[in-house]
């Protein structure tokens, strides 16, 4: 029983670390974010609450239907109430009664009332699509750093091995007398600067893993792996961006616009729906009804003979005609038109936040590409001159200190070129946003 518990164990464990250790694509992360997030969740019920609302406006066309039992005893002097008779004894009495009434003419409030619960639909759900664009962009955001870092890493480990390898070598030199002993103390100092760097990029690497397993509503502890997607490795250059043209797709695609838009069309339905209360309102009405009383002159008749006899209906129609009410109808309308007024601004702000952030959104991508063309270009010249440096040190033409100055320009030039690459992407991944594009 214990090694088969053991056994059962060690498996469970195994399980479960294939299990974390999983590997997550970048469209998995945003999956996996959309369906856990609680924003998101609350955005959901936003949606669902303006769809009841225009259930709710609906259903005001439908007549109402209510019913009424009555049933108790009166005393001292009173009514009959199958008879209107005053009696001055005990009365024991039951009634029953049903009544509807449905609105023929509301001043076209229902009508523009469902209208509106259509465009709060409408706009909640490009609330939600705004939402998740910004979750997708925050979530390619922390993947992409991820990615940097993850690379950054790999260089500093590179750096330390062959500044490791070097150190050798020079040893070796020193030992056939060729090289001075303080060129091993600059080079266990190169070291020291490599190994720091490694630890930062392992800390920064930590910290990315962190803030996307949180963008995903996952557990801090929780083993958390990402691939490398092929684009990574040949980010695609583009010729520069222009504004008139981003900004005019931009316009129809985002959501953040389209829900303004929509919000402004509900607002300015608040008019009419607040002026309906200065109209006349129609109204048909019907109800039946009877009851039952204990000293009824009928004193012969049973129970459910007096509910046939006493049976009453009734139909009518009632028109309404507001004349005065404490200029609540008047305050009303004016509270819609500052409603629409406050639309119609929080419309033009989303616009020129828009505009504002597209501007931003070009010119870091026209300044990312010439970040990454020259810091290519760089990348070359450092490698130039590092097996040039490579070659002379070999020689004994230059010192340690002139060699490793070289080599972490080389390391600089390497570093640079990654965040470059990883910024570039980015960039682009932003722009193919405000296109349209997902």
């Amino acid at each position: 029983m214990k090694q088969t518990l053991l056994i059962l164990l060690c498996g469970a464990a195994f399980a479960f670390n294939a299990i974390a250790q999983t590997t997550w694509s970048l469209p998995q992360c945003i999956q996996h974010a959309k369906a856990n997030s609680l924003n998101l969740k609350q955005a959901e019920i936003g949606i669902r609450q303006a769809e009841l609302a225009k259930k709710s406006a609906q259903y005001a066309r439908l007549p109402s239907v209510n019913a009424n039992v009555d049933g108790g005893f009166n005393f001292g002097r009173t009514i009959d109430p199958t008879t209107n008779g005053f009696r001055n004894q005990r009365i024991g009495f039951n009634s029953f009664g049903i009544q509807t009434s449905a609105v023929v003419y509301s001043g076209g409030r229902i009508t523009h009332s469902i209208k509106q619960s259509q465009f709060n639909i409408a706009a909640a759900r490009a609330e939600s699509d705004d939402y998740i664009q910004t979750l997708t962009l925050d979530i390619t955001a922390a993947y992409l750093d991820i990615l940097l870092t993850k690379e950054q890493v790999e260089i500093a480990n590179r750096q330390v091995g062959q500044a490791k390898e070097q150190l050798l070598y020079i040893d070796r030199q020193i030992t056939a007398g060729v090289l001075p002993q303080n060129d091993r103390l600059e080079m266990v100092a190169q070291i020291a600067r490599n190994r720091q760097t490694f630890v930062n990029a392992q800390n920064a690497l930590d910290v990315n893993y962190l803030r996307l397993k949180n963008l995903m509503e996952l557990a801090p502890d929780y083993q958390l792996v990402i691939e490398v997607p092929t684009m990574v490795t040949n980010p695609v250059s583009t010729n520069p961006f222009e504004l008139t043209d981003l900004y005019t797709q931009a316009i129809n695609t985002q959501p953040s616009v389209k829900a303004a838009a929509l919000r402004m069309e509900s607002a300015a339905l608040g008019i009419p729906i607040a002026k309906a209360s200065s109209l006349p309102s129609i109204a048909l009405s019907a109800a039946l009804n009877s009851s039952y009383s204990n000293v009824s002159d009928f004193t012969d008749s049973p129970y459910f003979n007096q509910i046939d006899n006493n049976l009453g209906q009734s139909v009518g129609i009632r028109v309404s005609i507001p004349i005065y009410n404490n200029h609540q109808t008047k305050i009303g309308m004016e509270q819609a038109r500052l409603e629409l007024i406050n639309a119609e601004v929080r419309q033009r702000q989303v616009e020129q936040q828009l505009k504002s952030t597209i501007q931003n959104a070009i010119a870091n991508a026209n300044g990312a590409k010439s970040a990454l063309e020259a810091t290519a270009s760089a990348l070359n010249a450092a490698k130039a001159s590092f097996q040039n440096a490579q070659k002379k040190h070999q020689l004994g033409a230059i010192n340690t200190l002139e060699y490793t100055t070289t080599k972490t320009n080389l390391d600089t030039a390497e570093l640079d070129v990654v965040r470059a690459k990883y910024d570039f992407l980015f960039r682009l991944k932003l722009i193919d946003v405000y296109l349209g594009q997902g």
